[in-house]
This record gives structure tokens, C-alpha cells and sequence, in this order.
């Protein structure tokens, strides 16, 4: 394993000489690896490849970013007086913390990073779970990606580049001529292993001739495609490309053999014949193990769900994480913001005072107001409601127990909270309220009776009342029902199995009605025709799992509420 993690540091220290060379047409570099003494050592190199390279954060603004208006240099002045931002100069940028890039800062560095004003860009990932990620706004744009997991600090080699190589490469890059077929391979290429967007045979070719000039050739060879593929390729990869004798069939006993050669003498076979094998098996070497076994066993690796472990976002006006300022009005329940309401009253100043000549200061309008904006994000609840009755209650009880304990096992650091309800008999029990503490979930399962009918109904109404409570105190409830029988026991008041399925549905609009994520499933041996339709009316995800154990109990909940 140790020579698979030096061998990616070398390509990343690689991918850093190849950016140094062509920053505009490779766009950048997006680096994942945690805060510590292994990054900065890879990271030294920046300041002698990038001098005038220019740091930014999530939290940057768009004055800093685009320019604008500077209040203060113009209330003292008397005119409108323009600040200049960072993008009106082409530098290349080290964004710190990008996996806390919101999507509308990752679309206007992505705009700025598809003009031709040489803009690169530095991703620093430093996201401890897999969906902790940098946008993909931002990484698709970018040439290359790094992880550095798992490798050690003594692993790192120091990367001697001098400036003069640097820029001799640079002088030659536009010379580099391309073989006739070299896109097309790329292209190809790029397409056997289901990358479908263009930007990757792009940033291919430029890789390759950014290779080809750091190593003092004329023309992009055959080592230069193999580097470009292992440095852009490798990480975009959502399928194993098939073989070629499995695609196309064998041909042999439908053409005779006297059939003259079709290719004309006049074209040269070098610039026919490269090496797309050799490129396939480029990038194959540069696929780690795991992600070689998942794309061979799915033919897709599964992304990111970018949802990370927070509850839902929702907009506030008084605490929460900064937004950009909007316009709006003072209602009593709106906090102003002066600078921004400032900015926006500034340009007037010269026609307002014309047109009221005896007012004196700044003349504020209704429409420059600009209000605060901040966003909120809520802790998860995650509502099992578990079906105890009949013969095979415990082995489900075992079940959710499983799971709810496999939950709580990342509880903190994705701020979740579980709850247990049991519905067994006449009605529903509140077993586990709300929490994220592991042993009081062990200690309230311990020994839980079962038996008895299935009040389904009764169920559903006990997970929609705490869903609203939980809703109530901040949180985001979702709603997990575990079951394999039908509703034969009715809310209190009726009997028979009709009523029983009626109040079901009735249970199941209200929870519709809250909008609150839910799924069901059902662990009978032949799935439910009932529950199907039931999840319909109820508009949760319907899973039949006959014989699930915790952890697909657990991974397909977390797959169904979306976390």
C-alpha cells in the first residue's frame, strides 16, 4: 500500500509542474487531504510554482471577488469611487476549506473560471466524510485531483523545479503540435470509462501538451497521453470499459479473404494507430483498488449526496450562517444592512440631491434597503416505528436495534438524533424519545415483549405527532416504518380490519400533509401489495427487505430518507 500512496504523491507533485505550466487550460488542481503537516509539505511548492497566488474562503464577499463600490472612499470623497476586486486580475486562487463552498460562490468562481482571463484555482478539501466535498460546480472545472489519505509526512518528496524550467516550458507550450487522431483517442477513451462530459478530453489534451513542453519535445507523444489520462481520468471514472471482443463481433466469416486493404497508402499509420489500449490501461493503473472492484461490480460509482449530517436549510433573519444581503423592507422583524444599503443609495446621491436640492446627507430610498440573511440548519431526527407484534417481533426488535445503534455510532459527529416507537397490541409506545445517547438506547431495547395485532394506524399517528413536536424545537424529522404484516387493529373508538386500513390511510395523508421524509419497510417474505399502496398515499420510499439485517436495514434508510 505504500508504494500506491507515493506513487500518487509523485502524481500529484507532477500535476502541480503540469499546472504551473498551463494554469489557464488546466484549469487547477482540486487537493483532498485534512489540515496537517502532510499538506503543507505538499503544499510548499505553491508559493515557488504560484508567487502571486492570492488565498480565499468561503466566507469571502462579493466586493472582495468582483469589486465594487467602495462606501467609505466615497461618502469622503463626494463621488462614486470603485474598489478593485480580486478577479479583475488574472492570479491564480488557493481556496481554503472549499468543501463549505456554497453553490452560489461555486457558480460565480466557476463563471470566472470559463473566461479567458487565466483564472486557476487550488481546491483545499478538507472534508472528513465522503460527503463532505468541494461542488462539483468547481471540481469538473478542474484538471486534476489529489487525495492524500493515508499518507505519511515521511512519504513526501521535496519537489526541485526551478523557474527558469518553468518558464522555458511555458515559452514552448505553444508550439507543441498534436497527431490528427489525438483527440479523437481521447475522446474515445474518455467515453469507454462513462465520462460524458467534454471538459475531460479537454483538460486531457492540455495536460498532454503541458507534458510535452515540461520535458523539451516538439509534438505530444505516447508517454504524454498516458500521463494526461492517469492525471484526468482516473478520478472521473463511473464505468470499466468492456471489451472490445465482447462489442463488436467477429467479422471473419463475412468478409473474404481476399478483401484488399481499404487504408490508402498516402495516409501515415502513425497518425492512425494510437494507442487507445495502451490509454485504457493507464488509467486502470491509477484506479485504486476499491473504486476498480465497485466500478466492476456496478458499473457506476456512487456519488456523493452532498447532504452531509446536517438537518434541513432554511432561511432566517436572525441567526444561522451569513447569506449574501437581499432587498427588502423594514417590517419590525428584518435586521438592516447598512453597508449594503449604503452601496446601493450611493450612485444615486448626484440625481436624488438635484432633484431635492434642500435636503442635506444621503438620501435613502425604500428600494436601496438591503436586509440580513442567514441560514439555519436544523439536527436530524430520524423516527423508527417498528412493528412488535406477532410471532417474529423479536427478531425485527433485533433488527431496529441494529440499526438504530449503527446510527447513533456517527451521531455526533453528523448531529443526528434517533427515536423508537413500537406498535403492538392496541396501540403505540413511545420507547426511546429523542436522543443521541448510545447506552440509554441500549438500556430502553433491552427486553422489549412483543405480540399481540398490528395497530398500523396507530403507528403512523404516534410518528407524525412526534415528527411535529420534534419539528416544533428546531429539528428535522424523518420517519422510518419497520413491518411485515397488514393493519388489522383500528384507532380507538372502531373495529375490523377494514377500519383498521381506512385509519391507516387516514394516518398516512396526514403524514403526506406534514411533508415530512419517510419510507417504508416491509420484511415479509412476499412484499405487501397493501404497503405498496400505502407508501403511494403516504408518498414515502417503499423497500422490501424479507430478510434484512441491521446494516442493510441501516443503509437502506439512509439511502431512502436521503442522508
Amino acid at each position: 500500500m505504500k508504494e500506491d500512496r507515493t506513487g500518487i504523491q509523485v502524481q500529484g507533485q507532477l500535476a502541480l509542474s503540469l499546472l504551473a505550466v498551463d494554469p489557464n487550460g488546466l484549469g487547477g488542481l482540486h487537493l483532498r487531504s485534512r489540515a496537517g503537516p502532510v499538506r503543507d509539505a505538499f503544499c510548499k511548492p505553491i508559493k515557488q510554482l504560484f508567487p502571486s497566488a492570492r488565498r480565499i474562503s468561503p466566507a469571502i464577499s462579493d466586493l472582495q471577488l468582483f469589486g465594487g463600490i467602495d462606501v467609505g472612499e466615497t461618502l469622503t470623497r463626494g463621488n462614486v469611487v470603485r474598489s478593485k476586486g480580486i478577479l479583475e486580475t488574472p492570479t491564480p486562487l488557493v481556496f481554503t476549506m472549499a468543501e463549505r463552498c456554497e453553490p452560489g460562490l461555486a457558480a460565480r468562481l466557476a463563471q470566472a473560471l470559463d473566461t479567458a482571463m487565466e483564472h486557476c484555482l487550488i481546491l483545499l478539501d478538507e472534508g472528513a466524510e465522503d460527503d463532505e466535498i468541494a461542488p462539483q460546480t468547481l471540481t469538473e472545472r478542474l484538471a486534476f485531483r489529489v487525495d492524500l489519505e493515508g499518507l505519511r509526512h515521511v512519504e513526501l518528496a521535496e519537489l526541485v523545479l526551478s523557474k527558469d524550467t518553468i518558464q522555458d516550458a511555458r515559452n514552448r507550450l505553444n508550439t507543441i503540435s498534436i497527431p490528427d487522431q489525438t483527440a479523437a483517442a481521447l475522446t474515445v477513451t474518455a467515453a469507454r470509462f462513462g465520462i460524458v462530459s467534454l471538459r475531460a478530453p479537454v483538460l486531457a489534451l492540455a495536460a498532454a501538451r503541458a507534458h510535452a513542453a515540461l520535458n523539451g519535445r516538439e509534438t505530444v507523444t505516447d508517454d504524454d497521453l498516458m500521463v494526461a489520462v492517469q492525471l484526468v481520468y482516473a478520478h472521473r471514472a463511473t464505468q470499466m470499459p468492456a471489451d472490445e471482443d465482447e462489442e463488436e463481433p467477429d467479422q471473419s466469416d463475412t468478409q473474404p479473404d481476399d478483401q484488399p486493404d481499404t487504408q490508402s497508402p498516402d495516409q501515415d499509420e502513425s497518425d492512425l494507430t494510437l494507442p487507445d489500449d495502451l490509454l485504457i490501461d493507464a488509467v486502470k493503473a491509477m484506479l485504486p483498488f476499491d473504486v476498480l472492484s465497485m466500478l466492476e461490480g456496478t458499473g457506476r460509482v456512487k456519488a456523493a449526496s452532498g447532504s452531509g449530517g446536517a438537518g434541513q436549510k432554511k432561511r432566517g433573519n436572525r441567526r444561522g450562517r451569513p447569506l449574501p444581503s437581499r432587498p427588502g423592507r423594514l417590517d419590525g422583524g428584518n435586521r438592516i444592512d447598512l453597508v449594503a444599503t449604503l452601496r446601493a443609495a450611493v450612485p444615486w446621491q448626484t440625481i436624488r440631491k438635484r432633484q431635492h436640492p434642500g435636503r442635506s446627507g444621503i438620501q435613502i430610498r425604500p428600494s436601496d434597503i438591503h436586509v440580513r440573511n442567514y441560514q439555519e440548519v436544523s439536527d436530524r431526527l430520524v423516527i423508527f416505528a417498528v412493528d412488535a407484534s406477532g410471532s417474529s417481533a423479536v427478531a425485527r426488535l433485533a433488527e431496529a436495534k441494529g440499526a438504530v445503534e449503527l446510527m447513533l455510532a456517527d451521531a455526533y459527529a453528523r448531529r443526528d438524533h434517533v427515536a423508537l416507537i413500537a406498535f403492538r397490541g392496541e396501540a403505540a409506545d413511545l420507547i426511546l424519545p429523542p436522543t443521541r445517547s448510545l447506552v440509554q438506547t441500549k438500556r430502553r431495547l433491552a427486553g422489549l415483549p412483543g405480540g399481540g395485532g398490528t395497530p398500523l394506524a396507530s403507528g403512523l399517528k404516534a410518528s407524525a405527532e412526534l415528527a411535529q413536536r420534534a419539528r416544533a424545537q428546531g429539528l428535522s424529522p424523518s420517519i422510518a416504518i419497520l413491518t411485515d404484516g397488514r393493519a388489522n387493529v383500528p384507532l380507538p373508538g372502531k373495529t375490523g380490519r377494514q377500519a383498521a386500513q381506512e385509519d391507516a390511510q387516514a394516518m398516512a395523508r396526514h403524514i403526506r400533509a406534514l411533508n415530512v421524509p419517510s419510507a417504508m419497510i416491509d420484511t415479509s417474505v412476499r412484499p405487501h401489495r397493501d404497503l405498496r399502496a400505502l407508501c403511494d398515499v403516504m408518498g414515502a420510499q417503499y423497500i422490501a427487505l424479507p430478510r434484512a439485517d441491521s446494516k442493510g436495514l441501516s443503509r437502506a434508510i439512509e439511502t431512502a430518507l436521503g442522508e
